[in-house]
């Protein structure tokens, strides 16, 4: 009997390529987060406790959703958010560019995997081709995706500040879809977590799309995935 799953499915298709979102979809992004950003306070002798982490990662995201939208530069994103914590608990005396420096370099160095991804990725390598698609920095996706010996399984990786246009922005999608062997549409499959980057970028750019929500969260957007799923296994029962 075929093990009953989560997966809400809305379409049905045959696959021949995968676009993996990797933060909070194939690896856990608030533990690298809790681990660098802790290891930096350290660094500057400050003291940090579950408020500051949480809130944190609030105005981090909130800095993501400004670049996703085109409001803020890569570059503004990445100093602007330490500007508003330190100046919200009047934090003072810290150069922000090295503590930038410090975090990006410790959140390359931490990694966990969200549910049996690398089991998942491996199970489909040599059936489609695997991509990882990402807003995140370069040298940090790198380095976590090669400790988590992600990258090896897959055939490319696409990275917003290389190309020039984060997710969800029409010019990465028509750069990705354009480097990659797979010309039906149809065919291709974006997974991630994001509604916003991941499920509206792929919407726009007409593949399908899989929203991966393992929390459960509520869809608010109006967007509506292709695809939902609560576990990463369920990819194998849309893929099959």
């Amino acid at each position: 009997m075929p093990r009953q799953t989560n997966c809400k499915v809305l379409n049905m298709g045959r696959f021949t390529t995968v676009l993996w979102d990797v933060d909070n979809t194939l690896l856990d992004f608030p533990y690298s987060q809790r681990c660098a950003i802790t290891k930096c306070f350290e660094e500057i002798g400050q003291e940090i406790n579950e408020e500051i982490i949480e809130r944190y990662s609030v105005i981090n995201d909130s800095y993501w959703k400004m670049h996703e939208r085109g409001e803020i530069t890569k570059a503004q994103l990445l100093t602007g958010r330490f500007i508003t914590l330190f100046e919200e608990y009047h934090i003072e005396d810290v150069d922000v560019e090295a503590f930038n420096a410090s975090y990006m370099e410790e959140i390359g160095n931490h990694f966990r995997y969200l549910d049996y991804s690398p089991q998942i990725c491996n199970g489909l390598r040599g059936k489609v081709k695997q991509y990882i698609v990402t807003n995140g920095n370069g040298e940090v996706q790198r380095k976590k995706l090669t400790n988590s010996r992600l990258l090896p399984i897959m055939d490319g990786m696409f990275i917003s500040e290389e190309i020039g246009a984060p997710k969800p922005h029409k010019e990465f999608f028509d750069y990705c879809l354009a480097h990659i062997e797979e010309k039906d549409k149809s065919k291709i499959l974006i997974i991630g977590d994001s509604l916003s980057s991941d499920i509206k970028g792929g919407i726009d750019a007409g593949i399908k799309t899989c929203w991966y929500r393992p929390e459960g969260n509520i869809n608010a957007s109006g967007l509506k995935p292709d695809y939902e799923i609560s576990e990463l296994r369920d990819v194998f029962n849309i893929i099959r």
